[in-house]
């Protein structure tokens, strides 16, 4: 079975998106003004503020973006080589 790249890439994006902003929110909301996490350290500008949230999510879609991307195409190159091979 062979993944589509561009469509694995686009829904890694948008769940790690969608899930950086609603985490953001989910601190905001239960602490109301928490201290910086992990999250900030790993996206730049992404802050525990409404605009920080949709900076994160900004970062959030690009960076699963391209590792699904890169996971799908390495998943079809294996996937090729051990079908050949058997």
């Amino acid at each position: 079975m062979k993944l589509n790249v561009k469509a694995f890439a686009l829904a890694s994006g948008l769940i790690w998106g969608f899930g950086v902003f609603f985490l953001t929110w989910w601190l905001i909301m239960r602490e109301g003004n928490p201290e910086p996490c992990l999250i900030n350290r790993m996206y730049p500008g992404c802050t525990m503020t409404p605009l920080g949230s949709l900076i994160g999510a900004v970062w959030g879609f690009i960076d699963a973006g391209i590792g699904g991307a890169i996971f799908a195409w390495l998943y079809n190159l294996l996937a090729k080589k051990f079908n050949n091979a058997a």
